[in-house]
């Protein structure tokens, strides 16, 4: 399934080299605004330690990792949302990812200009959001001139949705993202059809300088703010995951060691975009190819098998499967049917974390 998280914040925060280092993009990663103007989309690779697991035992001829594309999107500014900066394209791109990594510079480095001349993530934070919920704001208050005329005739659907665009506009005024309200089953499809910058699930990416990744004042000022609205913060260096990104393996790994970290920063952005998402792995494995396989968590066996190909889905008959942990602790497929660890499973089947399985399918 395609997932796109788009990466936002004020320019010169360091989105750039961020992307370039995630999906090894070459795009310009210069000091002054607007570097960016188009969105710049790239592919970053899931690294899934449990795939390389399961290629162990299998010995497949290729290994192929689950991915997620990102999004470079120009810097915002304030006055984006009346246009300022080239705002209104900046935030149509936004509009069409499905999640948000705001980058915030948590670094001081004269060399590198901040667009407001000081060192502030509260601040930028702030900046970024507000504008983001005016133009939320605006949307919202289209919807309510459009639905509220039919509401009044008396429309039975419009009385709903004018409820529910009227509670938007009293929380965006307050300058306060859509995605911490919460909804009933029947006013999600009400929300989700006006495309909402500020409903879309969002972490902070706090960029930090090669020894700022501890003890971090700045940090700890976005985790406070974070706190306010239930979302996490992934903690990286941009410079230093630019440098990790051209080193081998074992290169990698030594100076992952040598900075106490047990993985790339970047891959924790890829791993909290998912669990923002959320998503889910699950594997096939044979000797062709051992792969990993991204579904919405929830999703039924016929839905994973779709992930795959839409045939598997339409002509879907059963599934063998096997959870991860039983997979490896019995050394493959064999030793889990020989442990009474392998099952089959039908269409009510919700696929879990982590699944290995083998879909069976007529077409």
């Amino acid at each position: 399934m395609a997932i796109t998280c788009g990466i936002i914040g004020l320019p010169n925060v360091g989105k750039s080299t961020i992307f370039n280092a995630m999906t090894g993009a070459e795009i310009a990663a210069e000091n002054y605004p607007f570097t960016t103007i188009d969105p710049n989309a790239g592919i970053a690779v899931v690294r899934d330690p449990r795939l390389g697991a399961i290629a162990d035992i299998v010995k497949p001829k290729s290994v192929v990792p689950t991915v997620m594309e990102f999004v470079d999107i120009a810097g915002l500014v304030s006055g984006a949302s009346q246009g300022e900066g080239l705002g209104n394209q900046f935030l149509s791109h936004i509009r069409e990812t499905d999640a948000i990594a705001h980058v915030v510079r948590c670094f001081d480095d004269a060399n590198v200009v901040h667009v407001d001349g000081r060192i502030d993530p509260v601040s930028d934070i702030a900046t970024i959001s507000t504008e983001l919920a005016l133009a939320d704001l605006a949307s919202v208050e289209r919807a309510l001139e459009r639905h509220g005329r039919k509401s009044k005739a008396g429309d039975k659907d419009a009385v709903t949705r004018v409820a529910v665009l009227e509670r938007l506009h009293a929380h965006l005024s307050e300058g306060l993202p859509v995605r911490t309200l919460s909804f009933s089953a029947a006013e999600r499809p009400i929300v989700r059809d006006l495309f909402l910058l500020t409903a879309k699930p969002s972490m902070y990416v706090a960029n930090v300088s090669e020894d700022g990744l501890a003890d971090n004042d700045l940090v700890e000022a976005v985790r406070a703010h974070a706190d306010t609205e239930g979302a996490a913060v992934v903690v990286v260096s941009g410079v230093l995951e630019a440098e990790l990104a051209t080193l081998a393996d074992e290169d990698r790994d030594a100076m992952l060691a040598e900075y106490g970290m047990e993985e790339p920063g970047l891959d924790r952005v890829v791993h909290a975009a998912y669990a923002l998402l959320g998503l889910r792995t699950f594997f096939t494995a044979g000797e062709k190819e051992a792969r990993a396989w991204t579904i919405r968590a929830g999703a039924k066996a016929p839905q994973a098998a779709g992930a795959i190909h839409t045939d598997f889905e339409t002509g879907f008959i059963k599934a063998e499967v096997i959870a991860y942990d039983d997979f490896i602790a019995c050394g493959g497929e064999a030793g889990a049917k020989e442990a009474g660890k392998w099952r089959i499973e039908g269409k009510d089947y919700e696929v879990a974390e982590g699944d290995v399985v083998l879909f069976r399918f007529n077409v």
